[in-house]
């Protein structure tokens, strides 16, 4: 007779030990890191999608991200001055609040500023975005879509049929406006108009430097967290 599930013991132990041990890795990682680098940058992330940070850390392969565990980070920093690993590093730790990640490096800051400054990229919008333009379609044929597309089309709130095999759209059609918060049918429908809305960039918030100077690069404050699967992404070389 197979054992009941219901009976069945199990133990946390190693899965405690090695989120400890995770815990201890990062901030050793993090102080290296102040060793080994002239230069700290907290930065947050406008619109996060992993691909493009990951592009992002390739085109920056000299140097070190971190991400997530904002709790770890600030006490490998310091939380106040009498804690903290390196002169002015506490002040650092105050600015790892929500969204927010470290990258280290020894580039020159003037070049680190005005390389975050220029880079974005752009990406379709997801739900609960907050649409800054208004996108709107006429009425008549959407000659972009083939006919096997029509019946999702419809269950999206688009108003259309099909005639004669193309798509048409029977009135005018307003897909969102600025300020709307968009639902999943909206950013599926602007996915498949193929217009991207968000902007994914790295703003740089505040700079620490190797002879304990801070600077706040930025008054941006960021909001939210990173969602489960971004905030376990382990520091990458």
């Amino acid at each position: 007779m197979p054992k009941s599930k219901r009976n069945r013991v199990y133990s946390l132990t190693n899965t405690r030990k090695k989120g400890s041990e995770r815990k201890a890795s990062l901030l050793q990682d993090v102080r290296d890191c102040c060793d080994q680098y002239s230069n700290l940058y907290v930065f947050s992330v406008e619109n996060m999608r992993n691909s493009k940070l990951k592009d992002v850390r390739t085109q920056w392969k000299h140097s070190r991200f971190f991400l997530g565990k904002n709790r770890v980070m600030q006490l490998a920093l310091g939380n106040d001055e009498a804690q903290e690993y390196k002169e002015g590093l506490h002040k650092i730790a105050n600015f790892l609040r929500g969204n927010v990640g470290l990258l280290f490096t020894n580039e020159d800051n003037s070049l680190v500023k005005s390389w975050f400054e220029s880079y974005y990229e752009m990406d379709y919008a997801r739900s609960g975005f907050v649409a800054e333009q208004r996108i709107a379609l006429e009425e008549g044929p959407l000659d972009q879509f083939t006919h096997s597309i029509e019946p999702h089309l419809r269950s999206l709130g688009l108003p259309t049929k099909l005639e004669k095999g193309k798509v048409i759209l029977l009135q005018d059609h307003v897909v969102c406006s600025p300020g709307d918060t968009l639902t999943p049918e909206q950013a599926r429908i602007l996915k498949l108009l193929g217009f991207p809305l968000a902007k994914f960039e790295v703003r740089l918030l505040a700079h620490w430097y190797k002879d304990g100077s801070v600077t706040r690069l930025s008054d941006h404050t960021p909001c939210g967290g990173y969602n489960s699967h971004d905030e376990e992404e382990e520091p990458e070389e």
